[in-house]
């Protein structure tokens, strides 16, 4: 290991995925309650979370803090390594410019060594990849500055594309306002979302209904995808059967990959709801 990896539970990563990364964890409240999501996607009971929030359970998120950074890097630094940390997008949450303060803070403290933080301009698999790659490249023996520059080299590469099933959840967030979730609802519009080069959930397109929902992700696959495909990700807030038919046509255009599905993380699953779907890959550009 040649420097630290750290994401947290925003990265969705499975068991098998992990490697030596650290995961920090994320904090919420449901119905008021404080719940810590450590990042263990592969026990997170994802039927009983998102059911809750149909039946109007209300879920609040925090951005992980400055100190939390500083009490988890400190003891790596101490140790002689250095950190690279991949942040969930800065457009979508302050977590990462918390994470860069405590590194100048950090820097400054420990001279000689090196935290970089890599703003992913994604969550869930979006920045998930990305640690993932952090971690390979810790274990081939890449220094951590070599490290940061190829990971931010990468961030535009990674592709996210997703839908969801009830605009009311953007509408919470101010992704979309009330008229448009009113009237999309009504006319059965499903929005075809991505994460921006800036790193902001905006809309490339809507269509009338679920099917055409899951052909829109698979045209925007085949648009944007590099030639060969190795590792292809798939989450889902509680809607397996349409998870796996979006798996089987994306296999059926990349064969040569290895494509994985899982339940979508809490932390960002409060704010996309029930019934997202969504779709990470390697790609051309976003």
């Amino acid at each position: 290991m040649a420097f630290a990896v750290f994401a947290d539970g925003s990265a969705n990563l499975p068991k098998k995925f992990l490697g030596n990364i650290r995961l920090l964890p994320c904090h919420y409240t449901r119905n008021n309650e404080n719940k810590v999501y450590t990042g263990d996607v592969d026990q997170f009971d994802g039927h009983s979370f998102y059911e809750d929030l149909r039946n109007g359970t209300v879920v609040k998120t925090s951005l992980l803090n400055t100190k939390l950074f500083i009490d988890q890097f400190t003891p790596l630094l101490k140790q002689g390594l250095d950190v690279v940390y991949v942040s969930m997008s800065s457009g979508i949450s302050g977590t990462y410019n918390a994470a860069r303060l405590a590194a100048q803070e950090l820097m400054e403290q420990y001279k000689g060594r090196f935290v970089h933080i890599v703003d992913s301009l994604g969550c869930g698999f979006g920045n998930g990849i990305l640690a993932m790659e952090a971690d390979e490249l810790s274990q081939d023996g890449k220094d951590a500055r070599s490290a940061a520059q190829i990971l931010d080299e990468d961030v535009p590469h990674i592709c996210q594309y997703f839908t969801v099933d009830d605009l009311n959840f953007l509408k919470k967030t101010g992704r979309v306002s009330g008229v448009t979730a009113a009237i999309g609802t009504i006319l059965n519009i499903k929005p075809i979302l991505f994460g921006s080069a800036s790193g902001e959930i905006i809309s490339c397109g809507k269509v009338r209904g679920r099917k055409k929902a899951i052909e829109a992700l698979i045209d925007k696959f085949n648009e944007k995808r590099e030639k060969l495909q190795r590792q292809i990700f798939i989450s889902h807030g509680d809607c397996p059967e349409d998870a796996e038919t979006l798996k089987s046509a994306v296999s059926a255009a990349a064969p040569e990959a290895a494509v994985t599905v899982c339940q979508h993380e809490p932390f960002s699953g409060a704010h996309v709801g029930p019934g997202m779907l969504g779709l990470f890959f390697r790609g051309k550009e976003r």
